[in-house]
Formats: structure tokens, sequence, C-alpha cells
């Protein structure tokens, strides 16, 4: 007989009363918990007819929750004390300005220790500030995947197919969640939460739409099809409960004036599994009896239906402001990260053109509710938007206070790669350009995704623009096919067969496996002590290069501890569908408190650690996340993290970056050069800027090393992947 685990509440947990043991997947391997089972039998059958099943189904459903979190918000004098219109990137970069971007299924921790528990010690949060680290990003942790029948079915994307405001037992408790926002504090750090205002997973939700029930099918982009049509639809497989459409179906749907087509891009594009963006059900019988087949619009994977914000019952935007205030109000987190906010308008183009589904004003609407929500309750937001610069611009006007940089992302990816920062120049100036402001991006290191290099502004709306490139001008479709292809080659293939390409989106990799792929090893179990001190050099010029320019900076478990990819022989189950991005998501002991474990918590397979936890890295100088505190106690000392980035100069040496800001205290001028090859380089730096006679002065080795001629101009050397923050100090 199963046993039954009590939290200290003395209650059950929501998946311990509902949920029979899971699938012991990689994914959903819950240490310490041991699910009991229910009666089903006594609760009826799981379909429409049975009041029980549809009751359930509606307590726990997204949108029933959001609609009783409502009531404590509404009608209060709280709700108008702080400015919520306008977004306010300062002051959210004043509020933590680095970032450690957490993914609890790769986390290790104590034997029968949850992994909110080991977020929220003690130990942790005191590391933490002595990096300077200010801010821990949760990523996903509430339950996701589906619901079948009676039984939660596994996330297919790493829990970024919610399906509950509920905490997943995998990762602990809603009390140890509220005990690490509370010790965070007391560190002076912040946690920052996810809502994913884009789709959900099969959940409760999607389950009550695919009913009829009520206004819930109003959550999704989903349209019922007639009986007289069910002839146009694919037949669903019996060991599924949707099935992709074809590209010729979904013509004709868009014919018979069902659906409104093709979009602009098929996201996780893959022969015979997505070739569209529509789905369609099996024949589903409703609470009125009728059986209806639905087609439905997912942006990404077919268990992610999209939310519908134009819907006349609003019952989108209310599930997905219930769950922002849920986080805020009841857990204690004091920011959001929106993900895939990008794609919530679409809408029917002439008859030869995509729909209108990227860069839609309904988005900029969908935004600055969401956003002015969190402000309303003293939060702030950021938002991975992965489009065209001019269209992370507009929706910068009144949406999220920040956004994840996929402006430089790739490029100072290329430009370790290459030795060349032309690419890197050339996509730091168009930002500048176009009004976007660095110190509203997070510039990061590796999060939980592949490196993502799909230059998206350079095949949407900028694809038959010219650039200068190379001493020619080339079309932006040429320009990013030749990015692509240069990354792609030295990151992956022969030259690098622990890394992997990501469907068309990019390429999954840590940050340790990209720079040994630069740097030309093409076996990892050949890293020597040789090796990795050149590892670690590169690594440090990138966390410069974020850090030393206006903005959040960002980095990962996986970043903190030099984690490669884990083989993918490992985790075969995971990757079979395509979805390459788990071998860089290896477990890591953070801390070093479990030297015994093979996997993660959650059962992810350990991964190389090329500079142990944090206890083991403190103790010594010369370690990656000493040098790391170095750079974050400059930056935050003349607080580079506020400046106003003014410059991106030419460079007399290709392989050197010049970064001009003007810092907030005496509008004095700092300058962050740096040098992207394995090579010693001399070069002079000039800028309209810098002032003649003025001092120059070394911020990481606190003495004045030159002079600005009258042409404005210094000389430099850099040793191979060197970085310097300089200070211009007027002349007396």
């Amino acid at each position: 007989m199963a046993r039954r685990l009590f939290h200290s509440s003395g209650k059950l947990s929501f998946s311990e009363q509902f949920f029979p043991a899971r699938p012991k997947k990689l994914w959903l391997k819950a240490r310490g918990f041991v699910i009991a089972p229910i009666n089903i039998r006594r609760l009826g059958p799981a379909s429409a007819k049975n009041k029980s099943y549809v009751g359930w189904l509606k307590r726990e459903s997204m949108l029933y929750q959001a609609n009783k979190i409502a009531t404590k918000y509404s009608a209060k004098g709280s709700m108008w004390q702080r400015p919520f219109a306008k977004p306010r990137p300062r002051m959210a970069v004043k509020m933590a300005s680095v970032w450690y971007t957490s993914y609890g299924l790769s986390l290790v921790t104590k034997d029968n220790e949850s992994i909110l528990k080991t977020l929220g010690s003690d130990e942790l949060w005191a590391a933490f500030h002595t990096i300077g680290i200010d801010a821990l990003h949760t990523g996903p942790l509430k339950l996701a995947g589906g619901i079948s029948g009676w039984k939660q079915t596994p996330s297919i994307d790493g829990h970024f197919d919610r399906i509950s405001n509920r905490i997943d037992p995998i990762f602990g408790s809603e009390s140890e969640y509220i005990n690490m926002s509370n010790t965070a504090k007391a560190n002076g750090g912040i946690i920052i939460d996810d809502i994913i205002p884009g789709h959900t997973g099969k959940g409760f939700d999607f389950i009550l739409a695919e009913m009829g029930y009520k206004d819930y099918p109003g959550i999704y982009h989903m349209v019922e099809i007639l009986p007289e049509h069910w002839k146009v639809l694919p037949a669903v497989p019996k060991s599924k409960d949707s099935i992709n459409l074809s590209i010729e179906t979904e013509e004709e749907l868009k014919h018979l004036g069902y659906i409104i087509g093709k979009l602009q891009r098929v996201i996780f594009f893959e022969p015979g599994v997505k070739e569209t963006n529509w789905s369609v059900t099996k024949e589903i019988k409703g609470v009125d009896g009728i059986a209806r087949r639905w087609v439905y619009l997912h942006y990404f994977k077919d268990g992610q239906p999209s939310i519908n914000w134009l819907d006349p019952s609003f019952a989108g935007m209310k599930l997905v402001v219930g769950d922002a205030l849920h986080s805020l109000g009841d857990l204690g987190s004091s920011a959001l990260r929106l993900d895939a906010n990008g794609f919530l308008g679409v809408e029917k183009s002439s008859e030869d053109q995509p729909a209108w589904s990227e860069g839609h004003p309904l988005s900029e609407a969908a935004n600055l509710l969401i956003s002015g929500m969190v402000r309303k309750v003293g939060g702030f937001t950021f938002q991975e938007l992965n489009l065209a610069i001019d269209d992370i611009v507009n929706m910068s006007h009144a949406g999220a206070d920040l956004s994840y940089d996929f402006i430089t992302r790739p490029a100072y990816h290329h430009a370790l790669i290459k030795s060349d920062t032309e690419f890197l120049r050339l996509m730091m100036r168009i930002g500048l350009e176009l009004g976007v402001d660095p110190a509203s991006l997070v510039h990061a290191l590796q999060n939980h995704d592949d490196l993502t290099y799909e230059l998206v502004h350079l095949w949407t709306l900028h694809k038959d623009d010219l650039f200068d490139f190379r001493d020619t001008q080339i079309s932006g479709l040429e320009l990013r096919k030749i990015i692509r292809q240069e990354i792609a080659n030295c990151l992956c293939g022969e030259a690098a067969p622990y890394n992997l390409l990501f469907t068309t989106n990019g390429i999954a990799c840590t940050s340790a496996s990209l720079i040994c792929a630069v740097l030309g090893i093409t076996d990892l179990s050949n890293i020597n002590s040789n090796n990795l001190e050149k590892i670690k050099h590169v690594h440090l010029l990138m966390a410069m290069f974020n850090a030393l320019q206006p903005g959040v900076f960002a980095l990962s478990g996986w970043d903190l501890v030099g984690a490669l990819t884990i083989d993918k022989e490992k985790i075969k189950e995971l990757i079979k569908d395509g979805d390459t991005r788990w071998i860089n998501r290896g477990g890591y002991d953070l801390m070093g408190i479990n030297h015994n474990a093979k996997s993660s918590t959650a059962g992810m397979p350990i991964a190389s650690a090329l500079y142990g936890s944090l206890n083991e890295q403190l103790k010594d100088e010369g370690s990656f996340a000493v040098n790391l505190r170095k750079i974050i106690a400059i930056r935050k000392k003349y607080s580079i993290d506020i400046a106003r980035q003014v410059d991106i100069p030419n460079v007399s040496h290709k392989s050197m970056l010049v970064m001009v800001h003007v810092l907030p205290e005496n509008d004095m001028i700092q300058l962050s050069v740096l040098n992207f090859s394995g090579d010693e380089i001399s070069g002079s730096v000039n800028s309209e800027y810098l002032i003649a006679g003025a001092e120059i002065y070394d911020m990481f080795e606190d003495q004045v090393i030159g002079n600005v001629d009258d042409l404005n101009t210094f000389s430099i050397s850099l040793s191979a992947y060197e970085g310097k923050s300089l200070l211009i100090l007027k002349a007396t």
C-alpha cells in the first residue's frame, strides 16, 4: 500500500490528492514524493456527463482561480498608488541588475530536500551576495503538461506548458517558495517568476474548452468544425488526442472560412510532426451532449494551445492576469518574465499573404495590460521577444520594462568564432539607431534554451535591405545566411559533435561547450589544465561583454559551474522528438552539497562541471566565480548598469570592440574595451566622446594608464581574450 506524504501543513498536496504515480520520465522523477492513488471508480468516469469530473476540472482550472484572485485586488486603494502606463527599465535594473537564471529540473539538492528549499537556503544566498548576484529567476515551477482523464501527463516543453497556479511537487511546496522569497529579501535580493501569456498546456482549462463548457473555449484560438466538413480533417491516431494539419488542409479550412491559415513562420517546424501552426482534436462530446471537433492554433508544440487575447469573453486575459497576481501577491515574487509574449495577436491578411502574426498591435496592447497590472502592484516585467528590432522598440513603449537581448547574443558568439567584431558592431549600432536603450535589455550568458540564431531582424522586415558587411553591400537575407552558416560550422558537426542543432532555431550548447568549439577542442574528454584556463578566460570575456554595459547581466548555474553538454545517449528519450536542448540542461551541484548524486533531483544526468561548486570557487582567488565577482563589483561601483550607451566606434583591429557609456554620476565617460581573439592585439581607440588631454584610468588595475591625444584618440594593447573597463578623467 502506497504511503502518503504529508507536508508541514498536515494536508496532502494537490498532486498527491488527485494524481497517481507519474511515469518516471527524466523530467518528472519526484524524489521524496510518493503520489497516493485515488479511487477513480468512486469518482466516476472522466467524461462530460460526470458532474464530479467537470466540477473538479473547473475548480482546478486557471480561469476559475483567476476569478477568485481578482477579488483580492478589485476596488482596493492600493491599486492606484503607483505609476503603471510606461516601462521603467532603470527602476527595474536598480531593483536587481545581476540575475541568476535557475532551471529547477537541473539543480542537485541534498537527499530528500526539495529544489525550492535549496534555492531558498541561507548558504546559497550568502554566496550570491558575495558574488554580487541580487536576483533569482526561477524559471517555470508550476504544474505543467496536460490532463488525460483523472491523470496528469508530463510536460512536453520543460514546464513551459503550464496548467495550474499550483507549484509542482517535483520542485517543492508553496510554503517553500514563499520562504525562498523571504530569504532573498533578507539578503537584498528578489525573486523573478514566469508567466506564459501566449499559451497553456492541455490541462484543466483546455479540457473544459474542448467540452464547450461556458466561456472556456474563449480562452483559446479554437474553432468548431461543423460535421459536414469533418471529411476535410485528418484522422487522429488512437494514441493521440490531436494531429497537426497539413499545409493543404490548412489552406482548405481557410478557404471554408474557419481559420486564417498560414502564419508568418512555423516555429519548431519539423516535417511530418509540425508543418503548420494548427492542429485538430479527435471527436469530443461536450457538456451539452454534442460531439465536436476543434481546430486550434499553437505557435509552439501541439500541447501548447495559444491563448486568444481578443475573444468577447476575455477569458484568456483573465487567466493570464490571475496567474501574474498569484505569483506577485501570494508567492512573494517581485518581477515576472513574460514568455513568448510577442505572439498575442493574429489577424487575417490578403488572400495571397500569410496572416499577420508578429509585431501585431494586439500584442502591444496585451503587453501593456499585463505589464501595467504588474507595475500597479509594485513589480516589473521582462520579455523574451525574439522579433525584428523595430518590433522590440514598438513593444517597449508601453509594455514590459526589460527585454531579453536577442540583438547581440548570437552576434557576440559570432565575434568569438571569427575573432572579428564586425557583425556584433553592426547589430549594436542598428539597435542604437532604431532606439533600443541597452539599459532596457537583459544581457545574458547561457539560459535554459539553445543558442538562438534565427536573426529575425534580417529575415522578416529587413530581408531585402542592404547592409555594409565585409567591404560590400548584401541583403539582410544573405547576411543572415552567412552568419548562421559560420556559427553552425564552428559550433556543431564534426568540429564539435558534443553540440547539436536545434531545429531551425539554433544550437544546443552550454557557454563552456561553445567555448570549447571556438578553441578547436573536438573531444570534451581531452580538456586539460591548460585548456581549462583558456576556457575560463574566454568565459570571463563573455561575462565582461554582458556586464560592462547598461542593463541587466544574467547568468545561469551552468555558467557558474562551467557545465558542459551531456551525452545525447544518456537522454535519448528526451530528445527523440527533436528537442535537442536537453543536452545543455545537464544536472549541476551549485553549492557542492551532494557529491554522490548521479542526477539532478528531477532526474537529469549530471553534467561535467569544469569550475566546481561555488563553495569551492569562492576559496580560490583564481576561480571563475571570484573573477566574476570583480567584474560585477566594478559594474556596480560605477553604476555602469544604469549608464547611457552613446557610441560603438570603429576599431583599428577587427577583434576589438569598444563600447562608450556616459555614467549617471557627473556624466563621466566609461569605455569597455574587449579583445575577441586568442592573440595579443594593439590598436587605437577613437570617439567624439573622448576628451583631449584627459587621463585614462584602468578600473581593474586602479591606476592611470595614459592620456587621450589631441585627436580624441589613445592607443591600447590587449592580451588574448582580455577586457578592460576604462574611465576618462577630465584634465585638471
